[in-house]
């Protein structure tokens, strides 16, 4: 049986999918160079679902360019090459890779934690925000937020707080639980990971997260994590997330 996480991921992947089509007509700015060709292997780097300039003035086109092509690409490019001679391995996607880290081969583990880690969570990141994305939710996931949290507002400053404590790389995240028992709520949390360690082996499902690491803001932002996480409540996609609450 599918899981949340796999069911949620799965949206994430056609998603991107179909919208690789559609980038060709929105408009871009004028391309930097091409990221060097992941090696032969398995995963691919999604495209982006909007164009580069799409979340301006929030999030810049250089940043989004740079943090896509080479830092996301790059993550596929490792990955790829830490299972290259493994063909078990080759046949799994990243969640099955991830969730059964302890038996991997020693040599490689670190690689796919990091580097899987690093592909999942970034595809999971790009749907998360849209042009002219912003404002609250809706419908049940605004209920949800109020039940959990006490207000919009109240969430806000959580998840802000959690993600402006997020020591050195990392992410933070509004999570649902990976299973619920028939009938009960699905409480809202709010958790954070170090680097690029996913929730995939924890009993959470993130719904949406925010990636603190200074790739993501430290062009236009610099040091001051918390204007861009201020700006970043300016590009989410609260439909996305939604839909991904009622999986």
């Amino acid at each position: 049986m599918m899981t949340r996480r796999e069911a949620i991921q799965k949206t994430i992947f056609a998603t991107a999918a179909l919208s690789a089509g559609a980038m060709t007509a929105q408009s871009q700015p004028a391309p930097a160079p091409a990221p060097a060709a992941a090696p032969a292997g398995p995963f691919k780097l999604p495209p982006l679902p909007y164009a580069y300039d799409a979340l301006e003035p929030h999030i810049d086109a250089q940043t989004m360019q740079i943090h896509h092509d080479k830092h996301h690409a790059a993550y596929v490019a490792n990955l790829n090459k830490a299972v290259a001679g493994h063909p078990d391995l080759e046949s799994k996607s990243v969640a099955e890779l991830l969730r059964g880290l302890d038996n991997l081969p020693a040599d490689i583990r670190t690689a796919v934690r990091n580097n899987g880690g690093g592909h999942l969570n970034h595809s999971e990141f790009w749907p998360m925000m849209k042009k002219n994305g912003g404002g609250q939710p809706k419908g049940e996931l605004a209920a949800a937020i109020d039940r959990d949290f006490g207000s919009f507002d109240k969430f806000k400053t959580a998840f802000t707080d959690a993600a402006t404590k997020v020591f050195g790389s990392g992410w933070a995240w509004l999570c649902v639980p990976g299973q619920t028992r028939a009938g009960a709520p699905r409480t809202l949390t709010i958790e954070s990971t170090p680097n690029q360690d996913t929730l995939i082996t924890a009993s959470k499902v993130s719904i949406l997260g925010i990636d603190v690491w200074e790739h993501a803001y430290y062009l236009k932002y610099h040091n001051v994590r918390a204007d861009y996480i201020a700006a970043f409540f300016n590009v989410i996609d609260w439909d996305y997330v939604a839909s991904n609450y009622e999986v």
